[in-house]
């Protein structure tokens, strides 16, 4: 279409409004900021979120490195320890830790005083550190904790070790016990926060529970978007603790213990030659394994009120009164029996 002027014919030209010169205008700048916006997540901060996605999809853990063991003299084991399947809490993977425990209790139930045991540690350990919440779990347990894992944020099952004693009171004195540690001892060691740590409380335990214990280790695991596990990347089992040998030979003690019979009484043999001790034997004992898992109240109480005081070592704490021969000692029923 054309129309004439003086010049000549004239062609309509388009006209741009200012509508439409702000639109144009807002859409270069918005992308201009698209293109800003990507070039900051791609290439500056590219790094960044490469991390954050690598943390979503890895989670690393530590765990208790291997206790060391307790040896006779001829390398017999006094105390090792056997695998330990378990289930565990981190409070920072859950919103709630309430209604996990809630979850928790209806596939495994919980009694009041585990259910305490459990918030207290999550109020005084820091969200990243695993609290255990089940030890010693079966085949059959696993599976069920396992198969509702979508409702249960924060609860894994791990794969660690527990304190056994082979030759169980027979050499309880001697080589002592472990336990959990208290809320005061774990402040001075980050270690002692670990779920499954365990240190020495009485005997040889308890004299080289540093050089048993040593260094902690640490797994990495990938798990998917409901923190389900999915397979193991790495494991470091951390430095395992040192072993240590003792002069005692545990057969020489299982012939002494025979010989004290149900007498409540202690029986000491050492080497003349060089003074090692080579049996160190107490009547009655207890079963050191039971502080592992924890002690009933009533089996405490059993212990406790036992007048023959089968916790003492009494050939090392015993108190006993001096008794003045008498004139005619050689004349007594007991040495008679000699």
């Amino acid at each position: 279409m054309k129309r004439e002027s003086r010049r000549g014919p004239v062609f309509n030209r388009p006209v741009f409004t200012r509508r439409a010169l702000l639109l144009a205008g807002g859409q270069v700048g918005l992308l201009g900021l698209l293109a800003a916006k990507l070039y900051q997540v791609q290439v500056l901060e590219s790094d960044r979120y490469a991390t954050l996605a690598e943390s979503n999809r890895i989670s690393a853990r530590l765990i208790a490195p291997p206790r060391g063991r307790v040896l006779d003299r001829f390398g017999a084991v006094l105390g090792g320890n056997r695998l330990n399947w378990r289930a565990l809490l981190i409070a920072e993977q859950t919103e709630d830790v309430s209604v996990t425990l809630d979850n928790f209790s209806a596939i495994l139930p919980l009694a009041e005083h585990e259910r305490a045991r459990i918030e207290r540690d999550v109020h005084h350990h820091r969200r990243f550190i695993p609290i255990m919440v089940r030890e010693f779990l079966s085949w059959e347990e696993m599976a069920r904790i396992e198969v509702n894992a979508p409702d249960l944020p924060g609860i894994l099952v791990d794969l660690g070790t527990t304190r056994t004693y082979p030759m169980l009171d027979r050499m309880a004195h001697v080589v002592g016990y472990v336990a959990p540690p208290s809320e005061g001892e774990t402040g001075d060691d980050p270690m002692l926060a670990l779920p499954g740590i365990r240190i020495g409380r009485a005997g040889i335990e308890k004299r080289y529970d540093l050089t048993l214990r040593w260094r902690a280790g640490a797994v990495q695991l990938e798990v998917n978007a409901v923190g389900r596990v999915i397979r193991e990347l790495d494991r470091h089992e951390g430095t395992q603790g040192s072993d240590v040998g003792l002069s005692i030979d545990a057969d020489l003690q299982d012939a002494v213990l025979r010989r004290l019979g149900e007498e409540s009484a202690s029986c000491v043999v050492l080497d003349c030659r060089n003074g090692e001790v080579l049996a160190m034997a107490t009547n009655p004992s207890f079963d050191p394994s039971l502080f592992n898992s924890g002690v009933s109240q009533a089996q405490w109480i059993e212990w406790t009120s036992n007048r023959r005081a089968p916790l003492i070592n009494k050939a090392a704490a015993g108190l006993y009164a001096p008794v003045r021969p008498s004139r005619w000692w050689w004349r007594s029923p007991a040495w008679r029996r000699r």
